[in-house]
């Protein structure tokens, strides 16, 4: 059950918030979705979109100016939390930004207290496409992308599931979290101490054995702060030249990690989604 709780009219088309009751997560959850002019005709293909560290469903709708090039195209919008939030839903015990609340790293947690509830990566590759597919004139052809933790769930996500999505792109992704601190605080607490099993959530490590080899779009910043500690965008290069794995990396010079960079390339991106999802 949807419960619709923001509507607002965007180039021809709307942008719609809902909250549902999550079964996977065990808690409320609320995402967005821009529904382009086109549903008017039927129902249309689907750009899921996987926000960063401290995000919700609201920044990538509010920043990214993606919309107006969604309108043209005909594909829709939408965007998930970026972790499960609510009482009875643990954060971090220190109240840190980079873990717990908003920083749900995309992945199924095995640990207590987080295996309750932490469980991203289900939510969004099949709970929440099921859900959007049987309520909204949105249908089965779906791409994937994402920012920073997201651009690392965006990736995950499609190469564990080969088949599941048509096309695949990042920006400022999280390439190689098991040497990203970032990503070894989050799989530490989430997936245990056994870094063997963290391999199954790294980018670089599911490149290697992909079943799928859908090309990449990836924007870089080369003013990034975290270009060099924490996304690491040369391993991401180095891991599809050994798998031949198709690859546009993209760095520009002087754009940071803001949405002031998103919003720069976001329109080639979806020219770039558009290709494998319309034709």
């Amino acid at each position: 059950m949807l419960e619709e709780i923001a509507a607002n009219r965007c180039f021809g088309g709307w942008h719609r918030r809902y909250r549902h009751r999550s079964q996977v997560l065990r808690c409320e959850m609320v995402f967005a979705v821009y529904l382009p002019p086109q549903v008017t005709s039927g129902s249309v293909p689907a750009l899921y979109w996987l926000s960063g560290l401290t995000c919700s469903d609201e920044n990538f709708m509010q920043k990214a100016g993606a919309m107006r090039a969604a309108a043209e195209l005909g594909i829709a919008l939408i965007a998930p939390d970026t972790s499960p939030r609510g009482p009875g839903v643990p954060g971090d015990p220190d109240g840190a930004w980079d873990f717990g609340h908003g920083a749900g790293f995309y992945l199924n947690a095995t640990q207590a207290p987080w295996a309750e509830h932490y469980r991203m990566h289900d939510y969004v590759v099949h709970e929440l496409p099921e859900l959007v597919e049987a309520n909204l004139p949105v249908n089965a052809c779906r791409g994937i992308s994402g920012h920073s933790m997201g651009g690392h769930g965006a990736l995950v996500c499609a190469l564990r599931n080969p088949g599941r999505y048509r096309s695949l792109s990042a920006f400022a992704p999280i390439s190689h979290a098991l040497a990203s601190p970032w990503g070894q605080k989050a799989f530490a607490r989430y997936l245990g101490e056994d870094r063997v099993a963290w391999r199954a959530w790294d980018v670089c490590e599911l490149i290697a054995g992909a079943e799928e080899r859908l090309p990449l779009l990836v924007d870089q910043g080369e003013a990034d702060v975290f270009f060099s500690t924490q996304l690491q965008p040369e391993k991401l290069r180095q891991a599809c030249v050994a798998a031949g794995h198709p690859l546009r990396l993209r760095l520009h010079p002087g754009y940071d990690h803001s949405y002031y960079f998103i919003a720069s390339f976001i329109d080639d991106h979806l020219h770039h989604h558009a290709a494998a999802l319309i034709g």
